[in-house]
């Protein structure tokens, strides 16, 4: 793989609706136009099962800020929200972490966040959350059941990420969900 080749291929997508969550990824991680692995799993739980993190971009750049949103979480127990906005701070302004390609989508039972290196930390309004490659595909078939419909919010992510995976090359629905209750 040369370094001109980079790493797509993620759909995340997170719903938080009357104190329950729900996050859900694909497996399918691509090197340009070659899909490497198709059961890779994007989604972690922590803070003792009650935050659940999902990630796109590229894998070790990814898990790395995992960890670190992690360790400030474990600092601010319960505050997802201030684990997020430290977190961006650091990534921002750290010069080896500034240069990471990933963005993390977090949730717990309240909020749903969305966490990019750029510094943004962006709370949506109606509790879905988007990222990778076929977040976008994800977010609106999302939009249009919560809208529309009274489906359990599982549900809603896994048909979500299955007009996803029908739609964008860089996705398959290979998905691992979990939620919290």
């Amino acid at each position: 793989m040369s370094r001109s080749q980079t790493y797509h291929g993620t759909t995340i997508l997170g719903l938080v609706r009357d104190g329950r969550a729900c996050l859900g990824g694909d497996g399918q991680v691509t090197v340009g136009d070659t899909a490497l692995k198709h059961t890779a799993k994007k989604i972690r739980r922590l803070s003792d099962g009650n935050v659940l993190v999902g990630f796109a971009g590229a894998v070790a750049d990814s898990l790395t800020m995992v960890e670190r949103f992690e360790a400030h979480l474990g600092k601010h127990p319960g505050r997802i929200e201030r684990a997020a906005v430290d977190l961006a701070k650091e990534w921002r302004t750290d010069r080896h972490l500034s240069r990471l390609d990933a963005t993390l989508c977090v949730v717990d039972r309240t909020k749903a966040l969305l966490v990019a290196g750029s510094g943004e930390v962006v709370e949506p309004e109606d509790g879905l959350i988007a990222a990778g490659s076929g977040g976008v595909y994800a977010l609106s078939a999302a939009r249009a059941l919560v809208r529309h419909t009274q489906l359990p919010i599982r549900t809603i992510v896994e048909e979500s990420l299955r007009v996803a995976a029908e739609t964008c090359i860089y996705s398959n629905d290979r998905f691992t969900i979990e939620t919290l209750d």
